[in-house]
């Protein structure tokens, strides 16, 4: 590791915008730039229990105020990084949900022979979600849970199922579309169970007096950092 390499702590989702924002400033002030990522849940241990050595920290909304409030991040700073939407992925060549309404991708959820969705924050919502539809015990036994977003087009691609459900973020299932994953974006969650997630960077309180790391992220605050994040496809 280079002396004076900053490292970034990312939650997955954004992870693209946030790699290609760290390339961008390191050719612009030749400091390196090292980027982990991590689930939201993962993150959230790493930065409680103090065994992460990163700068900066990307991570939900909630998640960056609590950072904040006990301590582990410096008050405000940092800035939005953007936000993603919760949505539905399948095996191209599969049955396609209606997603009109809460009740027809109910529905949908009901008479799929498989569902598939992550152990992650975006997970945590899914499963949510599908207990206050009242249905949990009842597709239980067809659900799979992965580690990872990724890991959720992973199984689909894999699949030969026709009656499959893979939900995970939008961006993410872009990302794996982009890579040559045999799935498609169906599209994000109806209306009335719409999940938006927001991301917030802020500076770990171990670099407080770091220089570089406050130039990086005002440069992730920037309007050159924004159009990145936007062409990553964050809302």
């Amino acid at each position: 590791m280079a002396e004076n390499e900053l490292k970034i702590l990312s939650a997955g989702a954004p992870k693209t915008g946030v790699a290609r924002c760290a390339e961008a400033f390191s050719r612009m002030t030749g400091i390196p730039v090292s980027v982990q990522f991590a689930t939201a849940p993962v993150l959230r241990d790493m930065i409680n229990s103090g065994s992460s050595d990163a700068d900066i920290v990307v991570a939900p909304i909630p998640a960056a105020k609590a950072f904040a409030e006990s301590g582990h991040t410096v008050d405000s700073t940092g800035s939005i990084i953007g936000s993603v939407k919760a949505a539905v992925t399948v095996r191209n060549g599969a049955k396609q949900p209606d997603l009109s309404s809460a009740e027809t991708l109910k529905q949908a959820i009901l008479e799929t022979d498989s569902l598939v969705y992550n152990e992650a924050s975006s997970g945590q919502y899914i499963a949510t979600m599908i207990e206050n539809f009242g249905i949990a015990d009842e597709v239980a036994g067809k659900t799979t849970r992965t580690k990872t977003g990724a890991a959720v087009m992973e199984h689909l691609h894999a699949s030969s199922l026709t009656n499959e459900i893979g939900f995970g973020q939008a961006i993410e299932i872009q990302v794996q579309i982009d890579k040559g994953l045999n799935v498609k974006l169906v599209g994000p969650l109806p209306a009335e169970v719409e999940k938006v997630t927001t991301y917030q960077s802020g500076l770990l309180t171990r670099s407080a007096n770091n220089q570089s790391a406050l130039e990086l992220l005002d440069f992730m605050a920037s309007e050159e950092a924004r159009e990145i994040y936007r062409g990553t496809g964050l809302i």
